[in-house]
């Protein structure tokens, strides 16, 4: 089992491979007890948001990481995969501009560069 810092990187990565665009890791475990990181991205569309969501799901379940709880399939527009210590937010443009959660969880230390610059 990979450790949480390796599965976030490992989803940005299968993210970034499928054409998701503004990938961002955020390392939250000092601020919430609920994860360690986030992995925020966004889709071009409606369809590319849930073809995202499809791939990490199918290429982590390769590995035998299935997810906890998943959420938003249905509208296809925020689709949040709870991989226990890290959650994957997968948004659709407006969402993401409207709900802006990296705002709510950044604190100016607590963001890894996708990709690694």
């Amino acid at each position: 089992m990979m450790d949480s810092k390796a599965l976030a990187g490992k989803i940005a990565e299968i993210l970034d491979n499928k054409g998701a665009t503004d990938i961002q890791i955020l390392e939250v475990g000092h601020m919430t007890s609920i994860t360690d990181f986030f992995v925020v991205a966004s889709g071009r569309n409606v369809q590319s948001v849930h073809t995202l969501a499809e791939e990490v799901e199918d290429k982590l379940a390769e590995e035998g990481i299935d997810p906890r709880r998943k959420e938003g399939k249905n509208g296809a527009r925020w689709i949040v995969l709870d991989y226990a210590h890290v959650i994957v937010h997968i948004f659709h443009p407006e969402e993401r501009q409207y709900y802006n959660i990296e705002r709510l969880w950044q604190d100016g230390s607590n963001q890894e560069p996708y990709p690694e610059t």
